[in-house]
């Protein structure tokens, strides 16, 4: 056990072999919680060594940068297809032989697909983000009172209107005020 002391605390459980480990773990795609679990000691511990240890982090670093940038690249040439060398080994009449071949990969849609929309989502996203503003107009009374009067005026003569062509196509007489139609 590494008996190195903290700032006047008990001593660390951090040991130096931790280092290669932990860029072996982040070349796997391990999470800091993973670390954790990997070395029996607390998310919280992790982030500690992270601060106090620099080489442990770099290695954390390089380790996590590393693995994503070969995913990237794995991913980005199942996008786009690729072809490699190969040997293709066949058994005829108990001869083997070894016939050097190239195989190659069409383009994947779905890895097309995965790609754009996380290297350009404004132009590839499934989703479309609907994005609403509410205006609010305070009206003075006034005014309110005014609008209130004409839609009741275009009511009233809406309504005498559809009771007169009414009246007319049942050939019945309608008198309205003093007015007879």
């Amino acid at each position: 056990m590494n008996s190195e002391k903290n700032e006047g605390g008990r001593p660390t459980s951090f040991k130096q072999e931790y280092i290669e480990q932990a860029y072996k773990l982040c070349l796997l795609g391990a999470t800091d919680e993973q670390l954790a679990d990997f070395f029996n000691v607390a998310k919280s511990t992790i982030n500690l060594w992270k601060q106090r240890q620099p080489k442990f982090i770099d290695a954390l670093k390089r380790g996590k940068i590393q693995s994503d940038a070969n995913v990237a690249h794995s991913l980005y040439k199942r996008a786009t297809g690729y072809s490699h060398p190969d040997v293709h080994i066949s058994n005829y009449q108990g001869e083997i032989t070894k016939t050097e071949i190239t195989k190659h990969y069409p383009p994947d849609t779905t890895a097309c697909i995965f790609w754009l929309k996380n290297r350009q989502p404004k132009l590839w996203k499934d989703r479309v983000e609907i994005k609403e503003e509410a205006v609010i107009r305070v009206i003075p009374w006034d005014e309110l009172r005014e609008i209130s009067k004409k839609a009741l005026e275009f009511a009233d003569a809406e309504h005498e209107r559809l009771i007169v062509g009414r009246a007319e196509r049942l050939g019945i007489k309608v008198q309205f005020g003093s007015d007879e139609i």
